[in-house]
């Protein structure tokens, strides 16, 4: 395991593991809405969420949770370009944009982002064209339904069947449009429009997807999944919200999305120590 904390870019490489740390820009996002809604504010935890190891930080100006409000583009763009373009400016890491606007997309390209994040896997109007003339990775990830409906009683044959034919079908659009299979990364969407038991259906059989040949996102940070299962409120999901990282490594993820930097870095430390010990334990034994 290769825990990468400062490429000057994304990297593609199943087996190296990167931390995402989340910037939500907005006045509404489930977990922090409003607390980095000023520049200077944001600019400290991205300074903050570097220093604690983020190789990727994602920017977001429209909440994606349950129920959240459409935003209009000229609102994300002017909540999200400015930081983009400050922390381009300031800091060595690589920057991500999580939307789903082709606007939103254009700008960002052109403000030097790293990676596109689309929690609505480029099917919105123009955003295949948009990605297609760039040559950025791009995360595709599962939704079912909008966010303001998607957790009304989600229904599905087999959720990992359904998610597997749903990326299999995404990967295919992306090539006819002119985007590499090797730019893609994927995020089966926990929280999107699943259950309880679908989510955590879903972390158990992550390597199912390796299947695709493609990196995995996992982001389970302080979301509902955790709350529900253990009857905590967002401020007290930290211990659920890193067992849920440990097992999205262990069950083939390379880039894990969250809240609390520090922690998950501490937590994957050991979780790497404790693997090539393992390792030379075996080596030992062989020699023996």
């Amino acid at each position: 395991m290769n825990i990468l904390t400062s490429p000057s870019q994304v990297s593609l490489n199943p087996t190296d593991i990167q931390i995402m740390g989340i910037l939500n820009v907005t006045p509404d996002s489930f977990s922090d809405g409003g607390k980095f809604f000023h520049l200077g504010d944001a600019l400290f935890q991205v300074e903050q969420m570097i220093i604690d190891g983020a190789s990727i930080v994602d920017i977001g100006g429209e909440s994606t949770r349950p129920g959240a409000a459409d935003v209009v583009l000229k609102d994300e763009l002017e909540r999200t370009m400015p930081i983009i373009e400050a922390i381009k400016q300031r800091f060595d890491v690589a920057v991500s944009i999580d939307t789903s606007k082709a606007g939103v997309m254009k700008e960002a390209i052109a403000h030097g982002v790293d990676l596109i994040n689309d929690v609505r896997a480029l099917q919105n109007e123009g955003c295949l064209d948009v990605v297609a003339q760039s040559n950025l990775p791009v995360c595709l990830m599962h939704m079912q339904g909008l966010p303001r409906t998607m957790q009304t009683n989600p229904q599905y044959d087999d959720v990992i069947n359904d998610v597997l034919q749903f990326f299999t079908e995404r990967i295919e659009t992306c090539q006819r449009a002119g985007i590499a299979k090797e730019r893609l990364i994927l995020d089966p969407g926990f929280g999107f429009g699943k259950t309880l038991a679908q989510n955590y259906q879903l972390l158990a059989r992550l390597n199912d997807f390796q299947a695709l040949g493609l990196p995995i996102l996992s982001g389970t940070s302080r979301k509902s999944m955790i709350g529900n299962l253990l009857n905590r409120e967002v401020a007290e999901r930290l211990t659920g919200s890193i067992t849920t990282a440990i097992l999205a490594v262990q069950h083939g993820a390379s880039i894990i999305r969250v809240h609390d930097v520090k922690e998950t870095m501490d937590a994957l430390k050991v979780l790497s120590f404790t693997e090539a010990c393992r390792s030379d334990d075996n080596k030992i034994s062989k020699k023996g």
